[in-house]
Formats: C-alpha cells, structure tokens, sequence
C-alpha cells in the first residue's frame, strides 16, 4: 500500500514534466505557425503541428532537454523545468525576431558579432510584435501555482540514471539511425542544412541549435577536402562555364574609373514611382538614361546580410549557409574584383561610413586582397548622424574629395548607410508630402529615407561631374538587400495609404550601370539575375580577360549570357531554368560552404 501511494505522489511531482514537454511541443508547433504563413491566424498557428516533419525527432530532442530537471531533487526539479521552459522560451523568441529580421535563426557564430549590436536598438524593437507574449504566457501562469504547491514536489528524488537514459537516446537516436538501420532521409537532413526553416521543422528548435553548435565549435580548424570534394568543385566551375562568342558589351568601358555604390536597403519597386505627383528617386531615374538598367535582380545575402553583399561584389561566390563568412572567416583569400583589376593597373580603395568591425568588414576586405587603401567611419567627422552612423549628406560630401585627389584610373567601393530600419529620418529631410498617415508608417519612413538617400547621391555625382572625374568614370549602383520588404513585409498591407505597387516581395534590387560621359543610350535588362552575377558582368565590361575570373566566380556574365536563371537564399530558383540548370544550381551553396570553410583561395599571410 506504501509502496502504491508512494507512485502516486511520483505521478504528481512528474505532472509537472509531462506538463512542460507538452506546452513546448504547442510552443515549437506555434513557431512554426509565425514563421511558416505570412499572416498566421489563430488557425494558421494551430496548423503549424503540422509542419513538423518527424514527431519522434522533435519529442527525443525535448526529452533529452528536459531530462536535466532530473538532476535536481526536490522543489529544485520543479525550479529547474520552469528555468528551462523560460531559457526555451527565450529561445524561440530570439528565433523568431531573428527570423524575421533575415530569414534566418540565431546561431553560436553570433558570438563572434557583438560589434554590431551598436545603435541597433531601435531596429530590434521593430522586429518585436505584440503576439510574441504566446510564448512566456504559461511561465506566468504556472510560476505562482507551483510556487503555492511546492511542498507537494518536496520529495522528489534525483534520478540520474533517468537522466543518462534519454540523454543518451538524444545524442545517439540520429546517428544509430542512419549508421545502423540506414534511414539516409536523416542523413539527408542533418547533411544538407542549407535552408534554415527546412531544418528547423526536420529536427525542431533544440536540434537546430544543437546541429548549430557542432558546426561553430568545427569551425575552429579549417575542413579538409577530399579528391571528390575537389573534383565536384572543378565539375561545378566547367559546368557554369558559357562559352558564348563577345559581344558590344565586351570593354565597353576599358581604361575607365570604377566606382560602385552599394546603397543601404535600396530596392527595385521604388524606381521610376511617384507618390502625389513626386518622384521617389528622381536621380536614379535620371540617372537611367544614360545607363544599362537590371530591373530583374535580386538580393543574394544570407545571414551575413550588407557583408554578404560586400563578399559577393568583390568576390562572386555565395556566402556561408550559418552564420556570417566575414565573421567566421574574415581571413580568407579570394581572386577578387580590386586583385583583378589591379592587375590592369588600376588603385582600389573601399570606403565604408561603418566602424571597421561592423559585420567584421575590415579584416575580412583587407584579407580579401586587393584594395589598396580602406576607409571606416574613423576618418570621417560625424557631425550628422541618422540611423546606425553618419548621415548620407555628411559622409558623400567627405567621400567627393577623396575621390577627385585619388591616382588613376582607380576602382572604389563605396557604401552608404541612412537607409537603414526601422527607416527613421529627421523632420527637415522629410521632403515627400504625405499623409499624415501614410508618412507615420514604416513604408512612408523608408520613402523618406530613401528619396533623401536618393538627393545625396545626385549631389554627390554633380560634384564628381564638376571636377572632371564623372566624364572618365562608369558608376554602378544597387541595394545591398531589400529593406522595407525584408522587414516588414507582413505589415505593408495593413498600412494606411498602401498602393499596391508598394505591396511588393520579389526581393528585387535594382542594378544600375550608368556611363558617366553621358554617350550611352539608357537600355533595361529584364534578365533574371542576382547579386552573385555582378563581379563577372563588371570584368566584362571592364575589357578584362575572362581567363582571369572564369574559374573563380559563381555568378555569370549577364551581358552575355544564354541562362535566365537566379538562386535565391532560401533555394528557390527563378527564372526559366533548364533540368540541367537546376541540378547545376542545386550544388551552389554546398560548393560556396565547401570552398570557403576550406580556405580554397589561401588566407591571409601572418594569420
């Protein structure tokens, strides 16, 4: 009869775990809700206990978790679930916001980027929605009703031996899985993690994390290729290889300066639109007359988001599937843009308005190789600051100078900055007339924003013209990724005032390339393209030699160029690829990750 009673009261001092491991199953159910629909209802979250992909995963993941609260006897075991309910919680949280932000989860490899955390609040907050309470709600709850029946849990006792059991059953489920009874569907998913949400419903929020870890901590030494490793590398590279006969476009600006603008947030919707009879951006649209305009190219980044634009201009090859490659790999070599056109007899310089360890830019364009000569916000007075730093106005206006004293022909990249979420701009820039309204909205900020960036641009060009450079110069410019779109696109439809050519989410920037002389007629490209393409299609009309780059880039040519294909970050492809095509570009980012983890191109000397 003791005996009996006695597993009574272990029942009721374990309904507190049962308990647990049943809100976080809803919890990861409801996450997978927020990040699987656009707009999820109550209904849409419920469904998403469906996007789990293996319940036996997700369970033993959670089990294993939970397993620790048995190290604790007492009222320590009901602490220690309630503590780890709230840590996951917190998790999920982090997650989601991150998700939103860049269509990604947190990851170990964020350790290594607390540089940028400076005056980012406002832009975090952003990310933050009313609706994220679903997940400590419970905490709340049962916190005050456990605290009134903890006497009841007083004698629990520690068991470790239940802790080893599903401790062990966790680390060991997949592995035995496919090493023992050959379930390569797990392989496959614990193999090829290069879409984050994939993942996240294949082996739930704990696995990812876990798969995360094991991928941080393999960092530390670079991996070693195999001879199929590199035989799949060269099979890749001779496959994306055309060998299309030179057309007009081919040197079409040999001999001139170069200088690239990557504008902050900058996205294609905005070009030639007008709002109550003004124009957005009236001098990138004038600009379009004397330029080869791309109105169907697309953002490229990954989590790495501006640096990843950074890497894929200067070095054409995609960034790392977790994490940023600047961070976890800022010494890496590449043949890049400035190493080649050195080679020509060209001066590089990159000029950023950001500290140098601001995505780790620096050290990673430095290792790169090739720019002569860099420049971070600590050369610039930043008697004006908008946003994350020095405002577009003040920082163009100290670049002009810089440029006009450099030795030529020269190439520089140059970035901007204002145009930056959460889109905020002050009063005596706001020079669209809006609505009220309309103007309160995060879409009516980023208009502001975008169309003062805009003005800056155009003074700044003027200014380049007067001194005789912009005659000798082919200038290019393009967003470095979506803005409004890639942060707030759920709310654009809600917004008052929306039109819907506002109501956009192709993730489509626009890629200008704009003859400083004035002698080009203005052309619109409707190719399918990307990013990844922009380094290749530079050298082209650059008059460089394709056997200098042909074996190096990922991207293509697009002057010259019989595909109409783009491969987006999440892995859709778009376009009208061929099946060819389509396998070709199913290997990209596994390549990219096998090339850059492996320091394929060397890494800076002195390392």
């Amino acid at each position: 009869m003791n005996k009996f009673v006695e597993k009574i009261k272990q029942v009721r001092i374990d309904m507190l775990f049962i308990i647990t491991f049943i809100i976080l199953i809803l919890k990861f159910s409801v996450f997978l809700g927020f990040i699987t629909y656009t707009s999820p209802g109550i209904l849409q979250l419920f469904k998403g206990f469906f996007q789990i992909q293996s319940y036996p995963i997700f369970a033993i993941f959670l089990l294993g978790y939970l397993s620790i609260s048995f190290l604790f006897k007492g009222r320590g075991r009901g602490f220690a679930l309630i503590v780890l309910n709230l840590i996951m919680s917190i998790v999920i949280i982090g997650d989601l916001w991150y998700y939103r932000g860049l269509n990604s989860f947190l990851s170990f490899h964020l350790l290594k980027e607390t540089t940028n955390l400076d005056d980012l609040q406002a832009s975090i907050i952003a990310l933050i929605h009313k609706e994220d309470i679903i997940f400590v709600i419970d905490i709340l709850i049962i916190t005050p009703i456990y605290l009134f029946f903890r006497k009841s849990h007083a004698n629990s006792k520690r068991n470790i031996k239940l802790f080893i059991c599903f401790a062990l059953v966790s680390i060991f489920y997949i592995p035995v899985s496919i090493k023992v009874f050959h379930n390569y569907t797990y392989s496959y998913w614990v193999g090829s993690r290069w879409n984050p949400i994939y993942t996240m419903k294949r082996v739930s929020p704990i696995g990812y994390h876990v798969y995360d870890g094991i991928d941080f901590f393999g960092d530390l030494n670079p991996i070693n290729l195999k001879a199929d490793d590199k035989k799949e590398i060269k099979t890749w590279y001779k496959d994306n290889k055309e060998n299309n006969p030179d057309n007009q476009y081919k040197g079409m600006f040999k001999g001139k300066n170069l200088i690239v603008i990557q504008t902050e947030s900058l996205e294609n919707f905005v070009i030639n639109k007008s709002i109550n009879g003004q124009e957005v951006t009236p001098n990138l649209n004038k600009l379009l007359k004397n330029s080869i305009y791309f109105s169907n190219y697309h953002e490229n980044v990954n989590q790495g988001v501006s640096s990843d634009a950074d890497l894929m201009t200067n070095a054409s090859v995609y960034p790392v599937r977790r994490g940023s490659t600047f961070f976890r790999f800022p010494y890496n070599k590449y043949n890049s843009l400035p190493s080649i056109m050195k080679k020509y007899g060209y001066y590089t310089m990159a000029i950023h308005p950001d500290k140098a360890m601001y995505w780790n830019w620096m050290p990673a364009l430095t290792s790169m190789g090739g720019f002569d000569k860099r420049i971070d916000a600590s050369y610039f007075d930043e008697y004006e600051k908008i946003n994350l730093g020095i405002s577009d106005g003040a920082y163009l206006k100290q670049v002009e100078p810089i440029i006009v004293k450099e030795k030529k022909p020269f190439y520089d990249f140059v970035v901007t900055l204002t145009n930056h979420t959460p889109f905020i701009l002050p009063s005596k820039y706001r020079e669209l007339k809006l609505s009220k309204d309309f103007d309160s909205t995060e879409m009516g900020g980023y208009m502001q924003c975008i169309h003062y960036t805009d003005k800056q641009i155009g003074i700044f060009l003027d200014k380049l013209d007067k001194e005789g450079i912009l005659k000798d110069t082919v200038v290019v410019i393009y967003g470095d990724h979506t803005g409004i779109h890639k942060y707030f696109q759920n709310e654009i439809p809600k917004m008052p005032g929306i039109q819907s050519w506002m109501v956009d989410d192709q993730m489509k920037i626009p890629l200008i390339v704009y003859d400083g002389s004035g002698t080009l007629k203005g052309e619109e490209k409707t190719i399918t393209s990307g990013q990844i393409d922009l380094m290749p299609t530079l050298l082209y009309i650059m008059g460089v030699d394709k056997s200098y780059y042909v074996n190096t880039v990922m991207g293509r040519n697009i002057l010259n160029t019989s595909k109409n294909y783009d491969l987006l970050n999440n892995g859709k492809v778009l376009g009208s690829p061929s099946k060819s095509d389509l396998e070709h570009l199913s290997q990209s980012f596994d390549v990219s990750d096998k090339m850059v983890q492996s320091e394929y191109y060397g890494v800076k000397s002195g390392k």
